[in-house]
């Protein structure tokens, strides 16, 4: 196994495509979550546009690229996922049954460790038996729309029932409702920034708007269209007023749910639910495979999903110094978090504390 590192910007075309060869034949190939846009060669390259750091290594064998890993390293050696925090699909893009060395891998990264927060599965090399397991839930559509509402029907009756009716109410009293799949406007891309930042303000979040790369990476995405992948706007009206948008990247078969907002103004009629619905018949009709809405609990992901893949959490490490200073002090912030997320009474009460801290940052 050869493996070399290169910046995004120094990327061969002919290894552009490779990359994107293999993710086109992850899905028959029986590896569907490689096939995700987060692991895709554009969104690696708008990372590397916007943040320094990044960084790729191109495993080969016999001269023919094999796999690619993006990644992020600081100056100590500590590898991250690339765009850990805001990525819901880390891993390495690999052929059919390729087998790595994890060690080997780490050291020709320069690296000392690596961490995920979105490893996909079928990730075996990394497994170290310390990986923290979580569901995303995903809404299939490789069947059809009618397929999939017929499956609402069944499993969330009531849900679909009164989005439905809601979608009707609105219709009926703040104008027609229409739908744009793939909308070019940036005024709207900005509208669905200042929702979204209002709402992480509201829900006392950290606001991800704040951030200069982000905001610039979001821009970087819009602007990029390739056969095999897109920055998707995806935007609600209500007569000619937007009331709900969504922003994520796409490939030919996987749509991620990333950036989702709408005007509180019309709370009342769940626009960002009936946009979800949109989203998916739009996608059965582009002949998708399926909706990946992201780890992370919520009532309407376990309205909506048809299923649930597993993303993993953790690191792998080499024997190093700053490996081990690394673990100590993820292992103790995640053994606070893995506590206060296992009992309920104290999740809620973190809950309203994050809301009420909200509140306060927005009447100030």
């Amino acid at each position: 196994m050869d493996i070399t590192v290169h910046h995004p910007r120094d990327l061969s075309a002919a290894d552009r495509a490779a990359w994107t060869a293999l993710q086109s034949e992850a899905p028959s190939a029986g590896a569907p979550q490689l096939a995700n846009p987060f692991l895709a060669p554009e969104f690696a390259l708008a990372v590397g546009r916007c943040r320094s750091g990044v960084r790729i290594a191109v495993l080969r064998e016999g001269g023919r690229p094999a796999a690619f890993l993006p990644f992020h390293r600081s100056p100590l050696g500590v590898g991250r996922a690339i765009g850990l925090g805001v990525s819901d699909a880390q891993g390495l893009v690999h052929r059919p049954g390729l087998r790595w060395d994890a060690r080997e891998l780490l050291r020709a990264c320069g690296l000392s460790v690596l961490e995920f927060d979105h490893l996909v599965a079928d990730q075996r090399p990394f497994d170290n038996g310390s990986w923290q397991p979580h569901a995303s839930p995903v809404i299939d559509v490789d069947q059809g729309y009618q397929a999939y509402l017929e499956q609402l029907r069944a499993q969330s009756p009531k849900f679909l029932r009164t989005t439905l009716a809601k979608e009707r109410k609105l219709g009926r009293n703040a104008g027609p409702v229409r739908y744009v799949h793939d909308e070019r406007d940036p005024e709207a891309l900005r509208t669905l920034a200042r929702w979204k930042s209002a709402q992480y303000r509201r829900t006392g979040r950290s606001d991800r708007f704040a951030q200069a790369w982000i905001v610039r990476l979001v821009r970087e995405l819009f602007h990029t269209r390739t056969d095999s992948f897109a920055g998707l706007l995806s935007v609600l009206y209500a007569g000619d007023r937007p009331i709900a948008a969504h922003f994520g990247p796409r490939t030919r078969s996987v749509l991620s749910c990333w950036f989702p907002a709408y005007d509180p103004a019309y709370a009342k009629y769940s626009p960002g639910l009936v946009l979800h619905l949109r989203m998916a018949e739009a996608a059965a009709a582009a002949s998708m495979d399926y909706l990946d809405m992201g780890r992370g609990e919520a009532e309407y992901k376990d309205s909506m999903k048809t299923r649930e893949l597993r993303v993993a959490e953790g690191w792998v490490m080499r024997p190093h110094p700053v490996a081990l200073g690394h673990w100590a002090h993820r292992a103790s912030r995640r053994a606070l978090r893995s506590a206060v997320l296992a009992r309920p009474e104290l999740r809620d009460a973190a809950d309203r504390l994050f809301r009420q801290a909200g509140r306060i940052r927005a009447r100030g």
